[in-house]
């Protein structure tokens, strides 16, 4: 066995050097596909992960530490009533409007207290798909039937996906079901009421800080993306004063750390970044050294950093270098891609949402990305399967879905969502081909 040991290692030093040795510095689209590798790394560090991710971790943290593991059971678990668990993991996306990346923190925790896989799958599909806001740009921008059929589909789709999932490893589910059964029923420290207003706070936080601009001058959208650091600067106030009254922390330290993000948002105010993450560092030397929940809470969103984010820039990394940012090249030439989506056929469909489920799409991204595509020629079919996969996975997102739930699993939930989406755009196409 030593010798085979060697052998491996061996095998290894010698790819490593060739692929050193042969490296094709100078050519062109070598060069370009490292360039936008760097380029969309550094776009994704700073438009995702200061707004996107620390807050979800911090939300992901909370759900481990503040939600207690009989609530998640009795919602989410094993053994909850399907209909509930179903129900509230497939219109999750409606509140959450992120990505396929930023879900993965709520996800691993949710499944790290217990949820099915079921139910817990359903919402890593549907959190990044059933986003209200990419529903409703789809529909004015592509058009209401695409609109309407992304919107319906991936409702369906999570829900299929999650009942699927829990089918294909059922005795694994079993033995789960089997073991919350004989765990002792935990103590609630605040009522349930308490915990669901505080919730709302981090997600009204993390929502608002990521509201997306509009081409509109008025309505709505306008107003809150006009007032959105406002209304985020809100939700963190009526943080601090739930983590006063509820969590009892000393008002004297949460005023002292609320300090520096008022001072920085007053000298800052054109670069309200600024002040977010003096936010997010008073925050963390508030209830890092703390030996209570807060403690706790923060140990876990740690965690989950320490996690997480490695794998996703790693990733984000990789799909640069292979498909490049949205209107540039990487290794892969973007005309393939064109030409491979073109028409209704079955392999146009399995090409968009395989390719679909390997880019990485930023929230609402998507829309345009398509909008250019379809103007090449591609059918209602194919883009509708991109709609379906795309906003659902990507490759960061797959490299940290294998990191919590293992290989096998991962490698069926993709499977089942690029068939599905396949299959769904291939319906579509059929009807609507027009």
């Amino acid at each position: 066995m030593e010798w085979k040991r060697e052998w491996k290692t061996l095998s290894w030093l010698v790819a490593g050097f060739l692929a050193c040795y042969y490296l094709p510095i100078g050519n062109v689209r070598f060069d370009n596909a490292v360039m936008e590798a760097l380029h969309l790394v550094k776009w994704y560090a700073q438009e995702h992960v200061l707004l996107c991710l620390i807050p979800a971790f911090f939300i992901a943290g909370a759900i481990a530490v503040f939600v207690s593991q009989a609530s998640v059971l009795k919602y989410l678990g094993a053994k909850a009533n399907k209909v509930v668990a179903y129900g509230v993991a497939s219109v999750s996306g409606t509140v959450l409007a992120v990505c396929s990346c930023t879900i993965l923190p709520l996800f691993a925790g949710i499944y790290k207290m217990g949820a099915g896989l079921g139910p817990a799958t359903a919402f890593l599909y549907s959190g990044p798909a059933i986003n209200i806001l990419a529903i409703i740009l789809t529909a004015r921008i592509l058009g209401p039937q695409l609109g309407i059929a992304r919107a319906v589909g991936a409702i369906v789709f999570s829900i299929i996906i999650g009942l699927l999932m829990h089918f294909f490893f059922r005795k694994e589910e079993l033995d789960k079901a089997a073991a919350q059964m004989a765990l002792p029923e935990a103590e609630v420290s605040r009522p349930l009421w308490q915990n669901a207003i505080y919730f709302a706070m981090m997600i009204g936080i993390l929502v608002f800080a990521n509201w997306g601009k509009t081409d509109d001058t008025s309505g709505l959208w306008y107003v809150i993306y006009a007032n959105k650091w406002l209304i985020t600067s809100l939700f963190s106030a009526a943080m601090g004063i739930c983590l006063m009254l509820w969590f009892h922390l000393p008002k004297w330290q949460v005023a002292l750390a609320a300090a520096p993000p008022v001072v920085m948002a007053l000298l800052f105010a054109n670069h309200p970044t600024v002040a977010f993450i003096a936010g997010v560092i008073a925050l963390s030397l508030l209830i890092s050294t703390r030996e209570d929940e807060t403690g706790e809470w923060f140990k876990e969103s740690w965690g989950f950093a320490k996690q997480i984010l490695p794998l996703l820039l790693f990733g984000v990394l990789v799909a640069g270098l292979l498909l490049g940012r949205p209107g540039n090249e990487g290794l892969i030439p973007s005309e393939w891609v064109s030409r491979a989506v073109g028409g209704n056929s079955l392999m146009a469909n399995f090409a968009a949402s395989f390719a679909g489920a390997f880019m990485y799409f930023a929230t609402l991204t998507e829309v345009p990305i398509l909008q250019g595509l379809i103007g090449s020629g591609m059918g209602k079919g194919p883009a509708l399967a991109l709609l379906l996969a795309g906003p659902a996975l990507s490759l960061p997102n797959m490299l940290v879905i294998r990191s919590i739930m293992g290989t096998k699993k991962t490698v069926v939930f993709v499977s089942l969502v690029i068939v599905m989406a396949t299959v769904s755009g291939l319906i579509f196409g059929t009807f609507y081909s027009s």
